[in-house]
């Protein structure tokens, strides 16, 4: 009776001083989150208090629960110590990457605030998601090798390891060689700002944005909401075309066929009275000129410029649909037509030439 009340005892302080202990840093983060409204950390903290819960939890039980003298426990002791111990060691991994990536999103949301240059901003966001990533993954790989280590078996294996760990570095490297090279060539688009989430992009002639970049691979959603994702290293080995470096704003054009008699002078203010009632125009300029002849047609280039390039899209699209209509109505001889009959002069002439009239019957011939 005495073991089976020590270990209630054991547990229910631990589970006691465990939620008190809980209750009280939540408490204190709420009061340091309603005296700095400011910043975000302390309100993020909050998200870790079931990790600190479980950590807080796991350690008294690892402490006292020899203390209970429980027969099941003596005999399974080394069980329930490794059990409890990795435990303990899951649970602060998860403690320490639930403030690594509170610290980390709080300190870009206090630079977002005081930053306008949506480029910068993009750039930032990149390099602390990558951070972020990078820093779980370590954590995670010390606390599985933490966890190893509390096994007899694999401390031996450990000691072969290290032996060996020449060969084997070796062997790792041919084996991994792209992978590797995507792990480097996602620090160099991290910290080199050469593509940033949010960023749009032209990669293997597709249009999109960039959605998400990891470690090892760039997932970019295209204008038809499809993904294409593609390895990191594509874009340190590869030519690619980024519209958003050096700014958002774009100038795009508008190529219209017309045939030689069109008035390019009303076609001009026509373009010009457009853009001025198209509101994704950003007023920068615009420009229409004839770029081309052919013997059939002309080629009409219309210049228009937006503030990115969703604006850019949905302006040319604009001009050109109302370029058309407008030619169709009020000018249909200025668009390009293919002549398969000849015209009534030209059949006129050889008619005359046969000895003929415009209706077939014969004339006499002209001395």
């Amino acid at each position: 009776m005495n073991h089976v009340l020590r270990l209630l005892t054991v547990l229910g302080g631990s589970i006691l001083l465990t939620f008190a202990a809980g209750w009280a840093a939540d408490l204190l983060l709420r009061r340091a989150d309603a005296r700095h409204p400011e910043t975000p950390l302390w309100n993020s903290l909050r998200r870790c208090r079931r990790a600190l819960q479980i950590v807080l939890f796991a350690a008294l039980l690892r402490g006292a629960y020899r203390q209970t003298a429980w027969p099941p426990l003596r005999e399974n002791e080394a069980a329930v110590g490794r059990a409890l111990t990795l435990a303990l060691i899951g649970a602060g991994a998860w403690l320490i990457v639930g403030v690594a990536s509170a610290a980390v999103e709080s300190g870009y949301a206090r630079y977002a605030a005081g930053t306008r240059d949506p480029a910068r901003l993009r750039r930032v966001r990149t390099q602390v998601t990558l951070i972020t990533r990078v820093v779980t993954v370590v954590v995670a790989v010390v606390a599985a090798a933490a966890m190893l280590l509390t096994f007899p078996s694999f401390r031996a294996l450990g000691t072969s390891v290290l032996a060996s760990a020449g060969i084997i570095g070796i062997v790792a490297g041919v084996a991994a060689q792209s992978t590797l090279g995507n792990l480097f060539a996602g620090f160099q688009i991290a910290f080199g700002d050469m593509v940033r989430i949010g960023d749009t992009v032209v990669v293997a002639g597709e249009w999109g944005v960039v959605e998400d970049i990891t470690l090892t691979f760039l997932a970019v959603r295209t204008w038809d909401e499809r993904r294409i994702t593609m390895p990191v290293s594509y874009f340190t080995t590869r030519p690619f075309e980024n519209w958003s470096r050096g700014g958002v704003q774009m100038t795009g054009t508008v190529f219209l066929h017309c045939d030689h008699r069109a008035p390019v002078d009303l076609i001009r203010d026509k373009v010009h009275e457009i853009l001025h009632h198209c509101p994704e125009w950003d007023g920068r300029g615009w420009d229409v000129a004839v770029t081309e002849t052919t013997p059939s047609t002309m080629v009409v280039r219309a210049i228009v410029t937006a503030k990115d390039a969703d604006d850019l899209w949905t302006v040319r699209c604009a001009v050109r649909e109302q370029l058309v209509a407008w030619l169709s109505e009020k000018h249909p001889e200025a668009l390009p037509r293919l002549v398969l009959a000849p015209s009534a002069q030209s059949r006129a002439g050889r008619d005359s030439d046969r000895g003929q009239d415009t209706t077939g019957r014969a004339v006499p011939p002209q001395p």
